[in-house]
C-alpha cells in the first residue's frame, strides 16, 4: 500500500503528471537509450516509432497510481498479469527495474522542473516502486513454472520444419526444438516472443507470435503477418525477416509459452471472436478442443478483408468435421464468387462485424483477439447484451488495453 504522506502528494500532483504523462515517457526513452543501448534490443521499435510505447506506459503509471490513490480504475490484478507475462517472454531482470526507475524520475524531473520538490519525488518514486515490486514478483514465479532463471536463459534454439503460405501477407512456421528436446506444452492463447538479428549491426527485436497449432503435438506452428508500413509507420522488422529470410532448416531463438488469456476457459458453450490474425489463437483453441473435448458447443466469428486474406481457412472443414457442435459466422469487408459459404459449412456475411448478430448462448465464455477498435465495439456489444465482464477474455497484440481495463 502507498503510504499516508505519499499518498497526499500523489493526489495533489496526479492532475498535473497526467496532463504531461506522454511528454515524461517521452523524454524517458532517449534518456535511457542512451545511457543503455543494448536496452534497445528488448524494445519494439515500430512502437516507439508510433509513440503507441510512451502512450502506452504514460497510461500505465498514471492508471496505477491512481489505483492506489482509490480513485477506482481498471481491475489491476488483470492487468500486472498481463504486462508480467509480456515481461517473462522478453527476459526482463530485476535490475532493469532500477535503470527504468531512475530515469523515469529523471523525466519527470525534467519536465515538471520546480514543481518536483524532494517530497513529490519520494512518493512518485514510491508510486514506481510498488508496481516494480508486483511485477518483479510475479515474473519470478513465471520464470519459476517455466523452470528458467528469465534473462537470456529464456531462449532456446528451434529449427523451421516448414514454412506454408496462409493467405495474403500471412505465413506458418513449425518449428521444433535444435536441440532435439522435448516440446513444451501450452495453452490455446498463450504465445512465444521471438528473437531476429537484423541486418547492419542493428542488434536484435523481438516480437510476440500466438501459438497456432495443437498443444501437444511434437511441433509448435506459429502464424505471422507481415506488417506493411502505412501512414509514414515503418515496415515490420521481425516480421520481414521472417518472412523474406526464413526457410526450412534455419534456426530461431523462441521464449517458452507466456500468456495469463486462454482461448478455452470454462467448460460451456465457447464463443471465439475474431478479426484478421488475430484468429491464431482461436485456431489452436479448435484444434485442442477437436482432440480434447470435440462435442463442446462452439461458435467462431471472424472478420477479414475478403476470402483470400483470411489465414487457415482452408483447415475449417477438417475442423467443422471434428467439431459437430462448432458454428462458423464470418465476416467479410469484400465478398467473392469464390466465397461459397457452403464449401466451409459457414455462414458468410457482408460488411463489418454486427455484435448484435452475433450468435451467443446466454452462459457462454467468450475470447476477443483483434485490433482494439475491433475489440472494443465487439466487448461492448456484448456487455449490452448481458455477458458477465468475467466471462470476457481478450488477447492484445502490442501495447494499449481495452477500454474499461479488463
Amino acid at each position: 500500500m502507498l503510504s499516508e504522506s505519499s499518498k497526499a502528494v500523489v493526489i495533489a500532483t496526479l492532475p498535473v503528471v497526467r496532463a504531461h504523462g506522454e511528454e515524461i515517457t517521452g523524454r524517458f526513452y532517449p534518456r535511457m537509450f542512451a545511457a543503455h543501448p543494448e536496452l534497445l534490443n528488448l524494445f519494439n521499435r515500430g512502437n516507439q516509432a508510433t509513440g503507441q510505447q510512451k502512450a502506452a506506459l504514460a497510461a500505465s503509471v498514471v492508471a496505477y497510481a491512481e489505483h492506489l490513490t482509490g480513485a477506482g480504475g481498471p481491475a489491476w490484478d488483470a492487468i500486472l498479469d498481463r504486462i508480467a507475462h509480456k515481461h517473462a517472454s522478453l527476459g526482463i531482470t530485476p535490475d532493469q527495474y532500477t535503470v527504468v526507475g531512475r530515469h523515469l524520475m529523471a523525466a519527470i524531473g525534467e519536465v515538471l522542473g520546480a514543481a518536483v520538490t524532494p517530497e513529490v519525488a519520494a512518493a512518485w518514486d514510491e508510486v514506481y516502486w510498488l508496481m516494480a515490486c508486483e511485477l518483479i514478483a510475479r515474473e519470478a514465479r513465471l520464470y519459476t513454472t517455466a523452470d528458467v532463471a528469465g534473462g537470456g536463459a529464456i531462449w532456446r534454439d528451434w529449427r523451421v520444419t516448414g514454412v506454408v503460405s496462409e493467405a495474403t501477407d500471412v505465413i506458418s512456421l513449425t518449428l521444433v526444438p535444435a536441440d532435439g528436446g522435448p516440446v513444451p506444452g501450452f495453452v490455446p492463447g498463450q504465445y512465444v516472443s521471438v528473437a531476429v538479428d537484423l541486418d547492419g549491426g542493428l542488434g536484435q527485436q523481438i516480437r510476440q507470435y500466438s501459438l497456432s497449432g495443437r498443444p501437444g503435438a511434437d511441433h509448435w506452428r506459429i502464424t505471422v503477418k507481415r506488417v506493411r508500413g502505412v501512414g509514414g509507420a515503418p515496415d515490420g522488422l521481425v516480421s520481414t525477416v521472417l518472412h523474406e529470410r526464413t526457410a526450412p532448416g534455419d534456426t530461431l531463438r523462441l521464449s517458452p509459452p507466456f500468456g495469463e488469456v486462454s482461448a478455452v476457459a470454462g467448460d460451456g458453450p465457447l464463443l471465439l471472436v475474431s478479426a484478421g490474425i488475430g484468429l491464431t489463437p482461436a485456431m489452436s483453441a479448435l484444434e485442442h478442443l477437436a482432440a480434447t473435448a470435440p462435442e463442446r458447443p462452439v461458435v467462431l466469428v471472424h472478420a477479414d478483408r475478403d476470402g483470400s486474406a483470411h489465414a487457415h481457412r482452408h483447415e475449417l472443414p477438417r475442423l467443422h468435421a471434428r467439431l459437430p457442435n462448432l458454428r462458423l459466422k464470418l465476416w467479410y469487408e469484400q465478398t467473392t464468387d469464390g466465397d461459397d459459404p457452403a464449401a466451409l459449412t459457414a455462414e458468410v456475411a457482408s460488411g463489418r462485424v454486427d455484435p448484435e448478430l452475433i450468435p451467443l448462448s446466454p452462459d457462454a465464455h467468450v475470447h476477443l483477439c483483434g485490433p482494439l477498435p475491433f475489440m472494443n465495439e465487439v466487448r461492448g456489444g456484448l456487455l449490452r447484451r448481458g455477458v458477465p465482464v468475467e466471462r470476457i477474455a481478450y488477447e492484445v497484440f502490442g501495447p494499449g488495453m481495452l477500454r474499461g481495463g479488463v
